[in-house]
């Protein structure tokens, strides 16, 4: 098996390495400023999503080291090569179960690593926590509960809204408003699911890791069907003004998004309708750098990262975001996707409220949709990425 400095894009300047964060041997890919930077080091820390790696951001991380910056990428809790700490210390590296203990995969863990990731690190503040996918949520928390510490927040492709999972009354729902849909749904004819309810499930694991054809055509499929490559996403703002019609919006979205209720993601995925013109995904994403997510993901499986769909999915693991309902993003933020990422409309009203109301100091210049891109923006844009970035980064410091 091939080390991470040994991957294809990674560049001699980017140092791999292993480190203890908390219950963590935390993994992550590291980049300094060129020697003839002599003024203080800033820190960016770069988090991903799913299905994706510190990996992913092999092709902007350089780029923002030479601009000044102390670049991290960490693997995330439960991906890649960061393991716990236990299994760290015996030896044994074991693959994330189903029915493994889902206290660990709370949001707020999460964000406690970063946090800790920090103070490992030497430093006392963050110049900017970038966070992709599933990474969105933890960057905008840590900017949300430490804004002393993380002085500006990028979100890309998940919009962000704050919120809390309370009815009126103050109780708990007994379904989160995801599982309510997802009921709706599958009434539908043909009757549908909603891909986070899949992949909250028992055999998604499975499904992924094993699917027909084997990995490498999966994961080409899906990462080339969530992209800019694939014709066929031209993503808009969907219904609104009633369940019914929200539904009827939400029924019409790629089928990665809302599957076939008898489908695996593979079978959705690995047809003629995704599968269109898909070696156009191999210029942003080559054959060589598709196989470290097929030796990541071979090796660990897909469970640690699907475990972050159960505990969002569910009212009783979520039910911690109730602690920050009314508080909002007051640090300066950015919010970066691709213009092909259906990912930015599939919540409605959720971009609204992110702009408006959950981001105090985010500027119309600062909302960005790089055109020609889907949901793996800083893979399949990386140039555009880095330039909105520093654009962000680089503004007078009594600002950010």
């Amino acid at each position: 098996m091939s080390t991470s400095s040994q991957w294809p894009g990674i560049s001699s300047r980017i140092t791999s390495r292993q480190i203890i964060v908390g219950d963590l041997n935390m993994h992550i890919l590291e980049a300094l400023p060129p020697s003839n930077f002599t003024a203080p080091h800033r820190l960016v820390l770069l988090i991903h999503g799913f299905p994706e790696l510190a990996y992913s951001w092999r092709k902007v991380i350089i780029p923002l080291a030479d601009a000044g910056f102390h670049v991290i990428a960490p693997d995330q809790r439960g991906y890649g090569q960061t393991t716990t700490l236990d299994q760290f210390e015996a030896g044994v590296i074991r693959k994330v179960q189903y029915d493994d203990d889902l206290s660990p995969s709370r949001l707020i863990n999460y964000v406690t690593d970063i946090v800790n990731l920090v103070f490992v690190l030497g430093y006392t503040s963050v110049h900017a926590v970038v966070g992709h996918d599933f990474g969105s949520p933890v960057a905008g928390n840590c900017a949300l509960i430490r804004p002393d510490l993380f002085k500006s927040v990028v979100l890309m492709s998940a919009p962000q809204a704050g919120g809390s999972t309370l009815n009126p009354d103050g109780s708990l729902p007994a379904k989160s408003l995801i599982e309510i849909a997802n009921g709706h749904l599958a009434t539908f004819d043909p009757p549908r699911k909603h891909y986070t309810m899949y992949f909250s499930g028992r055999e998604a694991n499975e499904d992924i890791t094993n699917p027909p054809g084997g990995l490498h055509a999966f994961l080409r499929a899906y990462y080339h069907s969530k992209s800019g490559s694939w014709p066929g996403n031209e993503p808009h703002p969907l219904p609104r003004e009633s369940l019914p019609a929200t539904l009827a919006g939400l029924a019409k979205l790629p089928h990665y998004y809302v599957l076939p209720l008898s489908q695996t993601m593979p079978q959705c995925v690995l047809t003629e309708e995704y599968t269109d013109q898909i070696d156009k995904s191999k210029e942003w994403l080559s054959d060589e750098e598709l196989a470290i997510y097929v030796q990541e993901y071979g090796r660990t499986g897909f469970q640690g990262g699907l475990n972050q769909y159960r505990v969002m999915t569910s009212v009783m693991w979520s039910k911690e975001i109730n602690l920050f309902a009314g508080k909002r993003i007051e640090v300066p933020a950015m919010f970066l996707s691709g213009k092909q990422d259906w990912g930015i409309y599939q919540l409605p009203g959720v971009l609204e409220k992110m702009k408006g109301e959950f981001c105090v100091d985010m500027k119309d210049e600062d909302f960005v949709l790089v055109d020609g891109a889907g949901h793996w923006v800083q893979q399949e844009k990386p140039t555009e990425v880095v330039q909105h970035l520093l654009r962000f980064f680089t503004k007078p410091l009594e600002n950010i």
